[in-house]
């Protein structure tokens, strides 16, 4: 058996981009919270996605639950969350005392389908702000759904955790609506081990996400605090990790595309296999390569083929309102998502593998259509 294959794993640059900063953390003995890479990475982001502001935060998480707070979204108010993503998008809204409502997707992109987000605005209209995701790199419909929201004067939110780097309509995702998120966590398409953004145009309100982000310490000598803080500041090692990182995200996107033109070109034509879609006004990062299952091979029989040879692969998210934690909460769709959990899986898109590596994870799931 070979070396384990991954899903998606850190991949440091071959230049060493991330040392560069990290030893200048060392170097100045400015290893905590804060400092000259934080300042920089902040900047470097913004300009990146083409947004005003940015906060460098700990997590995705942290990122989204400043946003919600920023949009004043409190106990007993109503947010809108697609049902196809990871609890990390959903969490926030339970640490702010309000009520997810989950949104289906559609088969057009994968992700909040506007059908469904108008019928929820139709139930449920009194909602403080809606929480829109870009699932596995792919960009949601923005042009329909931040039509509908702004048309209700609602806040947008976007999570853009899983597509640093994809664009729609020549703009980059999470800069459509009043606040995105991105996350750098060990399996994103660039990371800092941990970590994540919250980015805006509104550059007061990152002021203040900064903030709350920093315990809330109040301008005095001693310490005070008038609202409730966070301790969600990245470290300034962390965060020259990311500077370096930011430097290769086209090399990742690039690989990351080759890699499903690859899947595509290599197992498109198997019987009952389609991928994950593309829209022409979308840009995708490629984070992972997906495709559902409808004919006699499962996802479960990929999936077990694949780590019988020390390769990981995953199914696709398991839609929020089928959650046990979730399950109490409101769901507005046909069950498109319920179906793409079923009948998804997401193969190894690990931007390190080799074209040795991708043929033989389609030489096994090729294996599967001829027993």
């Amino acid at each position: 058996m070979g070396e384990r294959i991954f899903l998606s794993s850190p991949h440091m640059s071959d230049e060493g981009y991330e040392l560069q900063y990290v030893k200048e953390a060392f170097d100045t003995n400015w290893i905590a919270p804060l400092g000259e890479n934080v300042n920089g990475f902040e900047k470097e982001l913004a300009e990146k996605v083409g947004s005003k502001a940015a906060a460098a935060l700990s997590s995705g998480t942290a990122a989204i639950h400043l946003a919600l707070k920023a949009a004043g979204v409190g106990e007993g108010d109503i947010v809108f969350c697609p049902t196809l993503t990871f609890s990390a998008t959903a969490n926030p809204i339970i640490y702010q005392n309000a009520i997810p409502v989950f949104i289906d997707s559609d088969y057009e992109t994968w992700n909040m389908s506007p059908t469904a987000l108008e019928e929820a605005f139709e139930k449920y209209p009194e909602v403080k702000a809606v929480l829109v995701v870009h699932l596995y790199g792919l960009s949601a419909d923005m042009d329909k759904i931040m039509d509908i929201c702004q048309k209700r004067n609602v806040p947008v939110i976007e999570d853009a955790a899983e597509s640093l780097g994809t664009y729609y309509k020549g703009k980059h995702t999470g800069t459509f609506g009043d606040y995105g998120i991105f996350s750098f966590n060990g399996n994103k398409i660039i990371t800092t081990s941990g970590g994540g953004m919250l980015v805006s145009d509104y550059e007061e309100r990152i002021a203040k996400a900064r903030f709350w982000a920093t315990q809330s310490r109040d301008q005095a000598k001693h310490y005070q605090h008038s609202e409730l803080g966070f301790n969600y500041r990245m470290s300034n090692v962390v965060a020259g990790i990311g500077r370096g990182q930011l430097k290769v995200l086209e090399q990742r996107v690039e690989k990351k595309r080759y890699i499903f033109n690859f899947y595509k070109r290599e197992l498109g034509g198997l019987d009952g296999v389609e991928f994950m879609p593309s829209n022409e006004w979308n840009e995708p990062n490629y984070w992972l390569s997906s495709m559902i299952l409808t004919g006699h091979v499962r996802p479960t029989d990929i999936m077990e083929a694949l780590e019988q040879e020390n390769i990981e692969s995953r199914p696709v998210w398991k839609p929020m309102h089928m959650q046990p934690f979730f399950e109490q909460y409101a769901f507005v769709g046909e069950d498109v998502s319920k179906k793409l959990f079923e009948n998804g899986v997401c193969l190894p898109s690990d931007t390190k593998m080799a074209n040795e590596d991708l043929e033989k994870v389609c030489k096994i799931i090729k294996g599967l259509w001829i027993r």
